[in-house]
């Protein structure tokens, strides 16, 4: 018995992939920062911020390369496609490190007064 996959059945497939990818992110993200208090470390706290501004970069750069658009009937744009989430994870962690830190001390600060912790305003 044969099992052949047609253009429209790899297209599904690959698109219930990479939203299957994207949901988990998006729950790892939000699993990390809902474990946080007001107990957590300075550097927990960083490091949930750091993976937030990660996922929010990397989902900015998704929905640019969909307003580019393609051809998206050919198995080749497909797989440029899944290869390219990524890509975009490391880009964003890459942008994130070099010009996040002046949001990162922000969004932290902002966390401590949430939490009713003391924020330390030092620089990493």
């Amino acid at each position: 018995m044969s099992v052949s996959i047609n253009d429209s059945m790899y297209s599904y497939l690959t698109q219930t992939a990479n939203n299957a990818n994207s949901s988990a992110a998006a729950s790892g993200v939000n699993s990390t920062i809902q474990g946080l208090d007001a107990n957590s470390s300075e550097a927990e706290m960083k490091q949930a911020i750091k993976d937030f501004e990660s996922y929010f970069v990397e989902q900015m750069l998704k929905n640019v390369q969909e307003s580019l658009g393609g051809d998206e009937d050919s198995s080749n744009s497909q797989m440029t496609e899944y290869f390219m989430g990524q890509v975009n994870e490391q880009i964003a962690d890459k942008i994130v490190d070099q010009v996040g830190d002046r949001l990162t001390q922000t969004l932290y600060e902002q966390m401590c007064r949430n939490y009713g912790a003391p924020a330390e305003t030092t620089e990493e």
